[in-house]
């Protein structure tokens, strides 16, 4: 079964707005649009509206992220590990290896009002606002849907793998919905049933990956709707495997899972 080529759903409110400016917090009377899903396989479009919502079934979650990649360099490997609290608690916690050896971490973390980051291979650290949200007649249901935004609860690094597993509604819009795409069944995950959805020849940004046997396989949970696996593949063969390891929604976190002090050295670039 393919997705509807129209699927723009992604920046959709989970329920109708009501009059006025308190529906404009992103905490308020927000809900999943589909609580859970069916026994059977799901349509690709009720998988896409089930996933745009996945972060507003959790109150506090744990994850850890493992990435292969294989490039012109050979396997470059990737540890993520991710603790949220909504709404604004957040840290993610990046170690990396190279085929040569090399070895390294990085910090990104939130408590809804500043990021910090620090990036150990240069011991350099920040510290800013979080960057601002669209504001205004942008969430205006009478607005067409790729004209709209998705609010997220709890802000996460742009263009990372624990925003694209998390926050998936924009890929599924904008990544998968331009692809032949498909349900072919369910599997298992970090001990989880997830379902699995296949897509060929998406829209890509990288031009490396703009091939007709370019395919990305996706494990969607299918209690929480997060991403717990995602491979791409040309001409048969991965190229990225990220898979979740370990995963935990609504699991008691230490007040330390959002603690991280600058080692000394650290030059602040601002």
């Amino acid at each position: 079964m393919s997705a509807h080529p129209t699927w723009d759903r992604a920046g959709s409110l989970p329920v109708p707005a009501a009059a006025g400016a308190a529906h404009r917090s992103p905490e308020a009377r927000r809900s999943p649009e589909l609580a859970a899903l069916r026994e059977e396989l799901p349509s690709v479009d009720q998988l896409f509206t089930f996933m745009r919502d996945a972060e507003l079934r959790f109150e506090t979650l744990r994850m850890r992220i493992e990435e292969h990649a294989w490039t012109s360099r050979g396997e470059e490997v990737a540890q993520i590990d991710v603790a949220i609290r909504h709404p604004g608690m957040v840290k993610v916690l990046t170690a990396t290896s190279t085929p040569g050896g090399e070895t390294g971490y990085d910090v990104w973390m939130s408590d809804g009002t500043t990021v910090q980051t620090y990036v150990a291979s240069r011991k350099v650290g920040t510290r800013r606002p979080v960057r601002p949200t669209v504001r205004g007649v942008a969430d205006d249901r009478d607005l067409p849907g790729r004209s709209r935004f998705y609010a997220s609860r709890t802000q996460l690094p742009m263009e990372s793998l624990p925003e694209l597993f998390i926050h998936p509604a924009g890929y599924c819009q904008n990544v998968l919905g331009t692809g032949s795409c498909r349900v072919t069944g369910t599997t298992l995950v970090a001990e989880r049933q997830v379902i699995v959805l296949e897509c060929d020849h998406p829209r890509t940004v990288e031009r490396v990956a703009d091939r007709p046997d370019f395919g990305v396989r996706i494990a969607v949970d299918r209690s929480d709707g997060v991403i717990l696996r995602l491979e791409e593949s040309i001409g048969g063969r991965v190229t990225r495997d990220a898979l979740v390891t370990d995963y935990g929604a609504n699991v008691v976190l230490p007040p330390s899972a959002f603690d991280f002090r600058l080692p000394p050295g650290t030059t602040r670039i601002y």
